[in-house]
């Protein structure tokens, strides 16, 4: 479990595939300072396992992590490559102040950059998405983007054909986080508010019960 509130912006290191699969070595001074084999870490918004530390050339700690299958078709980690940045958290602790909000590290999909407008000395990011994911935004909730817990600013409406949503990023996380040097098109790992997911998966069985219930159709007959 995280918090969205990111540590460090690491680099990464080498990319290996392993079959299916990838091995992500990452630089990240501050969040290897106290990991173990097993830890828990997210980068760019999905949760990761360590399974090795070490060093680079420079002598910087690192970490190395596998990304399997279904984290790589969901997420933007597949597309990385040596010298890419990335937001890295390490697991919160249960003695901690929950500043940002409960992010799982579970991402759902992937959202597209489309505008940035500046205001100020801060930025309105307006981001597209799946029809799928469109019903798990409100307007005022929570989002993770890239592992940043964030606002939902601005939302298209219901009956809108494209579904987008904004989000208002100050000069803190502009600087420290990797959202402040994106430009339209590039995409971001995107997680939606876990109450949102429950609440839908149930709506979903209830819909199911009323289409399937016997006693329902007859009614309708």
């Amino acid at each position: 479990m995280f918090t969205g509130l990111i540590e460090e912006v690491g680099e990464i290191v080498a990319v290996e595939p392993v079959g299916d699969s990838l091995r992500l070595t990452v630089r990240g001074p501050l969040v290897t300072s106290d990991a173990a084999h097993g830890d828990s870490i997210q980068v760019s918004g999905v949760c990761l396992t360590v399974i090795d530390q070490g060093a680079d050339d420079t002598g910087a700690a690192t970490f190395t992590a596998d990304v399997m299958e279904q984290s790589i078709n969901m997420s933007t980690l597949g597309a990385l490559r040596p010298g890419d940045r990335v937001n890295l958290e390490r697991a919160a602790r249960v003695d901690s102040r929950l500043g940002g909000h409960i992010v799982q590290g579970h991402v759902d999909g992937t959202a597209t950059l489309v505008s940035v407008t500046p205001i100020d000395n801060w930025r309105v990011l307006r981001f597209s998405l799946g029809a799928d994911l469109a019903p798990l935004l409100v307007d005022k909730g929570s989002v993770t983007l890239s592992g940043v817990s964030l606002t939902v600013s601005n939302i298209s409406p219901v009956d809108s054909g494209d579904h987008w949503f904004e989000v208002s990023l100050i000069p803190e996380t502009l600087t420290a986080t990797t959202l402040g040097a994106l430009t339209p098109g590039d995409r971001v790992n995107l997680e939606t508010d876990i109450l949102a997911r429950h609440v839908a998966r149930m709506l979903s069985f209830r819909a199911a019960d009323a289409h399937t219930d016997p006693s329902s159709q007859g009614a309708r007959s």
